[in-house]
């Protein structure tokens, strides 16, 4: 889980609770667990650090208020939108001209929105099945197919059996395949 969140919740637990007490609280530190990612995000549509700080916070108020109501199934899937779509709005107000061709509804952009959007749940989804990788699967995992390692390399950086490594690696996969079928998520694992 990411810094800040209790080990024992979920962030729709968080969710639940927040909705039920209104304590600022939990969802400033659930906030505070996306923050970089959000800042990022603002970073990469407004191109400059003070907007995108100034929209970070803006983006805390907003979701705030939303959540008291709001039942939200995947925290950070629905973070992602709000905080993309609040920048797309931040463009359009300071230069609707220039920045027409960022939030243009024509078809074809309207698709690639779209499939941003599908790419982004799926990522999403197959970083919560990730998390719930034992700790060895997730470790040969992310050596194996993310960093291009090979068995030998992992054992190698991990010290486990080379054997174990396969099987490790295996079985993870296996894992990912499950958890991702069982989130309705319609690209597998290859």
């Amino acid at each position: 889980m990411a810094g800040g969140k209790s080990i024992s919740k979920t962030d729709e637990e968080i969710l639940l609770e927040y909705r039920k007490t209104g304590d600022s609280k939990l969802i400033g530190d659930l906030y505070n667990s996306y923050l970089h990612l959000v800042y990022g995000l603002c970073l990469k549509y407004l191109k400059s650090r003070e907007e995108s700080q100034d929209a970070t916070m803006n983006i805390y108020e907003k979701i705030s208020e939303k959540l008291l109501s709001a039942e939200v199934q995947h925290f950070k899937s629905w973070l992602y939108k709000v905080s993309k779509n609040h920048c797309l709005m931040e463009l359009r107000k300071a230069n609707p001209e220039k920045n027409a061709h960022v939030v243009m509804e024509n078809d074809a952009v309207l698709h690639l929105n779209d499939e941003e959007d599908i790419m982004e749940s799926r990522l999403s989804a197959l970083d919560e099945c990730m998390d719930e990788l034992k700790d060895e699967q997730k470790e040969c995992v992310k050596l194996f197919f993310l960093e291009k390692k090979s068995y030998n390399e992992v054992n190698n950086l991990t010290g486990i059996e080379l054997k174990k490594v396969k099987s490790h690696i295996q079985n993870g996969k296996r894992n990912l395949k499950i958890c991702l079928e069982s989130k309705n998520v319609d690209k597998q694992v290859q």
